[in-house]
This record gives structure tokens, C-alpha cells and sequence, in this order.
């Protein structure tokens, strides 16, 4: 995750580093792959949310633990609320509620996943040419040897070139392309079928199972496509915009240089030591002012009270929400709802203060956008490369994790003023076992290769 390396490349680095060998747990130094690089896959496959979250205790308890004044005994505090909250609800005590302690932070962006920007006419043309490979195997597995289906693949290539090779083209263009490449499509799919009919039922299809996972997308992209030209529209509900990737979805964001990221949308929760949790993954559209009642309640269960104020955009400050927290005596650090009061001799300075005071926690806002900033540009948050939903989701979840590692680290190198000097011998002292480690591994390697030397 540091170095932003890909699976094959973090074999090579420990293929040929000793560093790594001897941190991987290697008994000797050795010039072979010491594995295959797709069990980092396997291994991502088994780390679920479940396993992250007991990272994320356990980084909470050591830095509770490091920092006595962060960690002590939550203390009630005047809410500064400009209607005072009802009382508490029978299910929550007056003394679970008045115990509050910190700011959480909640915010929501969008992990992008590493695939091509999607047009209908690109989409339709890759569909198209999985569509010929799967004709091409199933006619040579055929056991009679019949005429092979026509695909006109070259006519529909030409077609498809005629209309991305031009600069600008017209809306006619454009639609009359589609056109072209959903009828290519709608044939090859019937061809397809004829194919299949060939293979009873509850045998095996001969396909691999990338192609035939690719397979299975395509008849759901056609009629996407289908019903949005027929229609002349240009939205419909899950909408593919990766044969090979079917789970991920179009995201409107709003943002000048990105109006729509294609990615699994987080809601993320920092808190006042700059430890970021990923609360919600999702890769369909919602709107993060709903995640606010779960990330509260997750706040209390890792640290055993409520926060004292919550720090947000105006999208989570719906009434739901603000009766959510007022319920609980937590304060909504954002613009109040409806008219502003009119400003009198009685209530200016408040109003003053109160504005200030906004103006102060919207600054504290910042850090989130900076985790979202560091994990992009960084360890390249925007751009995830694995193929998978629940890779993807380990992924994303590292990069986090080891972002709330960094911290980890700061919080032990500034327990002392010696703490850097202590980090130094302790370096020196592993970097002689090491080349122990090295020089005794290549003495027993040589000495099997030359046993009379």
C-alpha cells in the first residue's frame, strides 16, 4: 500500500529483497518467488469488514492507552444548542446521554475503481467482441462440424471505427452507431443460444470461466441498451458500465472536473486523533445523510459514550437527523433549519458566538477532506485495480488501515523525546540479525551447491 505496487510487483520486490524475505518469516535468502502473486487475492477474499473492524479496536486501545489524557473518564458538557433538548427517551438513562466526549467527523466520497471511462457505443462494441470469442469456442467444441455462424465481425469492426475515429459526432451519428452494434449484438446472442442448445441440460458449458462470467452480463447490458435508445434516453435504473466488472456503478457527485465517478461509495468517520473508519460501502447511489444514526452508534460502541458534537455537511443535517441527535443531547455542528432569528440587543452577542462557533468546527471539518486527499493521492484510493467486489472492499479497507497505522506509529515516536533515538538503535539492531540472517543463509546455499569447496 506505501509503495502503490501491484501484486506481481510485490512478489518481484520480495523476490529480490532480503529485507522482505527476512520480514515475510523466510527461513534463508532465496533467488525463486517465494509465492504466486494470486494469493494475495485468496488472502483478500477472506479479509472482510468483520476483520477490519477488529484492526481498528485494537489500534483504538493501544492509542487509548499511549494518550492517558485522551483516554480518561468523559466528563458531562453544557449543550450549547439553541433549543434545549427534550428529555431522553426511556431507552436511554440520563446517565448514558450526558456522557459525551469528543467531535466525530463524517463525511462521504468515492473510491474509483481502475476501469475505462464507459460510453453506450464503446460498452455495446466490447460486448459485441466477447460475443464472437464465445461463438468462436462453442463452434470449435462442437461434436458435428456444421457451417460456422456469421458475425459480419468485420463490418461491425469498420462501423464501430467509422464513428469513434470522428472528433465530434453528431447526436445522428451517434445513434445510428448504437444502432448498428445493438443489432450486431441481438444476432450473435441468437447464435449463442442455437450453440448452447447443443449441450443438454446440467452439462458442463465449455467456456472458460472468465468468458462465461462475461457471458452472463451480456444479455442484461443488451436490454439496458435496447430499452435507453428505444426510449432516447440515456439513464436507467443499475446500469452496467463494465462487462467485466458488473457490480460497479455510475455515481453523480457534482463536482466540477468529475460530475460522475464510477466506484463504491464510502461513508467515513474520523475522530479528534485523526483515525478514519470506513462505516458504510456501498456501490450503489444513496444519499450519506442516512448513514449518520449508524456512525453515531458505532462511536459509542468503540469508545463507550456519544460524541459531544457531530461535524458535517449540510446533507446530513436533515430533520431526522437533527432529531436524532437531539434526542441523545449530541450537537449538530452545522447552519440551524428555517428563518434566521432576527438580531436584537438581548441575543447579538449570542448569535455572534454561535456564528463563530460554526465557523470554528466547519474549519475542523478540514481533516477529513485531508484523509480523502492523503488516501487518493497517496495510496491511490482513486484508482482500484482489483477485480472483485469483496477485493475491492479489502482493498479499500487497507489503505485505511494502513493510514491509521502512520498515526499508530506518530503516537509511539512521540511518547518520549527519545523516542526517535530508541527507533534508530532499535533499526541497528535488526539490521545486524539480518545480515546474520543473510550471511548464513548463502553460507548453507553455497555449501549444498559446493560440498567439496
Amino acid at each position: 500500500m506505501l509503495l502503490c505496487l501491484s501484486d506481481e510487483e510485490t512478489v518481484d520486490q520480495i523476490q529480490e529483497n532480503p529485507y522482505l524475505q527476512y520480514f515475510v518469516g523466510l527461513p534463508g535468502y532465496q533467488t525463486q518467488a517465494p509465492f504466486v502473486p494470486s494469493l494475495f487475492v485468496e488472502i483478500r477474499k477472506r479479509m472482510g469488514q468483520a476483520m477490519f473492524d477488529a484492526f481498528h479496536g485494537a489500534i483504538i486501545d493501544v492509542v487509548a492507552t499511549k494518550n492517558p489524557k485522551e483516554a480518561s473518564i468523559p466528563i458531562e458538557h453544557d449543550r450549547v444548542d439553541n433549543d434545549d433538548p427534550p428529555p431522553p427517551d426511556e431507552s436511554h438513562s440520563t446517565e448514558e446521554t450526558s456522557l459525551k466526549q469528543g467531535k466525530l467527523i463524517i463525511d462521504a466520497t468515492v473510491a474509483n475503481q481502475a476501469i475505462r471511462y464507459p460510453t453506450d457505443l464503446s460498452l455495446l462494441n466490447e460486448a459485441r467482441e466477447f460475443s464472437e470469442q464465445i461463438i468462436d469456442i462453442l463452434h470449435s467444441k462442437r461434436e458435428r462440424k456444421k457451417n460456422k455462424p456469421r458475425t459480419y465481425r468485420d463490418n461491425a469492426r469498420k462501423a464501430y471505427l467509422a464513428v469513434v475515429k470522428l472528433r465530434r459526432p453528431g447526436r445522428k451519428i451517434l445513434r445510428r452507431g448504437i444502432k448498428q452494434q445493438l443489432q450486431y449484438l441481438r444476432r450473435n446472442l441468437k447464435h449463442i443460444e442455437s450453440l448452447l442448445e447443443e449441450w443438454p441440460p446440467g452439462t458442463p458449458i465449455p467456456l472458460p470461466y472468465w468468458l462465461l462470467h462475461r457471458y452472463w452480463v451480456l444479455p442484461h447490458l443488451y436490454q439496458q441498451q435496447h430499452e435507453m435508445y428505444s426510449h432516447n434516453v440515456h439513464r436507467c435504473d443499475d446500469r452496467i458500465v463494465s462487462i467485466s466488472q458488473p457490480y460497479v456503478r455510475p455515481i453523480v457527485r457534482g463536482k466540477q472536473d468529475k460530475p460522475v465517478e464510477f466506484g463504491a461509495k464510502l461513508s467515513v468517520s474520523l475522530t479528534g486523533e485523526g483515525l478514519a473508519h470506513v462505516d458504510r460501502l456501498r456501490w450503489d447511489a444513496y444519499n450519506e445523510g442516512s448513514d449518520l444514526e449508524g456512525q453515531v452508534e458505532a462511536y459509542k460502541e468503540r469508545y463507550g459514550y456519544y460524541p459531544e458534537a457531530v461535524l458535517g455537511e449540510p446533507v446530513y443535517g436533515t430533520q431526522t437527523n437533527r432529531r436524532y441527535l437531539k434526542q441523545r443531547g449530541i450537537r449538530f455542528a452545522g447552519k440551524p433549519l428555517g428563518r434566521p432569528k432576527k438580531v436584537t440587543e438581548e441575543n447579538k452577542e449570542e448569535l455572534k458566538r454561535l456564528k463563530a462557533q460554526r465557523q470554528q468546527e466547519y474549519r475542523e471539518r478540514i481533516p477529513i477532506e485531508g484523509k480523502f486527499g492523503q488516501g487518493k493521492n497517496g495510496y491511490r484510493l482513486n484508482y482500484i485495480r482489483t477485480k472483485r467486489a469483496d477485493t475491492s472492499l479489502a482493498w479499500i479497507n487497507s489503505i485505511f488501515l494502513v493510514m491509521n497505522l502512520l498515526i499508530l506509529l506518530r503516537v509511539f515516536l512521540g511518547l518520549c523525546k527519545s523516542g526517535v533515538l530508541i527507533a534508530v538503535l532499535r533499526t541497528k539492531r535488526y539490521m545486524n540479525r539480518l545480515w546474520l540472517w543473510i550471511v548464513s543463509s548463502l553460507r548453507a546455499q553455497s555449501a549444498r551447491k559446493f560440498p567439496y569447496r
